[in-house]
Formats: structure tokens, sequence, C-alpha cells
């Protein structure tokens, strides 16, 4: 029988070992930095943006599997999509891993967001799974500050 629970296990685990678009990026025009003083997780979000469309992201830093593998997923997920796109994606993102909404089936069957729904009963890992997508919204907004979970 298909468990949703292996699944979301696998995405993580195959996304903390060989994150995806992990390095500088070169002609980035948004830059942000992260951190999670708790757990130790630092992170800059570097996004090629042109127009209205987020052409190109990528990530540095370190982190736990739960931070590295939502930082893969979250710039895999957000290249080519337009800005306001991915400002939902984010809002939406937030609310599945705070407990704010429920996941709908769509999300949890299909989407690689899904994975990181069971975030949501460890009140310290919501913090590791939204910090690069905390990071990356204020990459898009030009803030200058750094973003930190506490």
């Amino acid at each position: 029988m298909f468990d949703l629970q292996d699944l979301y296990q696998e995405i993580i685990i195959d996304h903390s070992k060989r994150p995806r678009n992990f390095g500088a990026l070169e002609g980035a025009n948004r830059h942000a930095e992260g951190d999670n003083p708790l757990c130790g997780d630092q992170i800059k979000v570097h996004l090629i943006v042109e127009g209205d469309t987020v052409r190109e992201a990528r990530f540095e830093g370190r982190g736990c599997a739960i931070s590295t593998a939502s930082a893969s997923v979250m710039t895999d997920t957000i290249k080519g999509k337009p800005v306001a796109e991915v400002k939902a994606l984010f809002e939406q993102f937030h609310r599945l891993v705070t407990g704010e909404e429920e996941p709908s089936d769509d999300v949890l069957e299909v989407d690689r967001l899904g994975a990181f729904a069971g975030v949501r009963d460890y009140p310290m890992r919501v913090k590791c799974a939204t910090l690069s997508w905390h990071t990356m919204n204020a990459a898009l907004e030009g803030r200058d500050d750094p973003i930190s979970t506490e």
C-alpha cells in the first residue's frame, strides 16, 4: 500500500542529502540571509528576478535536514514562477507547517511541499522548515536586515 509518510520521509531525506540549487548564484539581483540560532541553521538565498518572474533561485549555508530539504524544495518550486505566485506559495507553506490550515488533498498527494506538513507537530522544527521561506520572502522584498527565527 502507498504510504504518504514514507514518501514524505524519502523526499526530506533525498533533498537534505542531495540538495538541489545549492551554491552561489552568479548574476543574482536579490539576496537575503537568515539564521535560526536555536538549531544553528544559517542560510543565504540568492534570486534572479526579471520583471515579475523568479527566473533562478539558489541557496547557501548549513542547517539540519529539515532546513536543508526545505530550502532545496523551495528553490525548485519557485523557479520560473511569477513573484505573486511565489508570495502566495510562501503564505500557503507557512499556514501548512504552522497548522493554521489543514493541507488539501492535492497538496498532500502531488506536491512536495506536503512533505513538510508533519513538522506542525514539532514547534522547533517549524522554524527549521520556514527559515528559507522567510529568507526568500525578504530577498523578494529587497530587505537588507538579516532574518531570524527568534
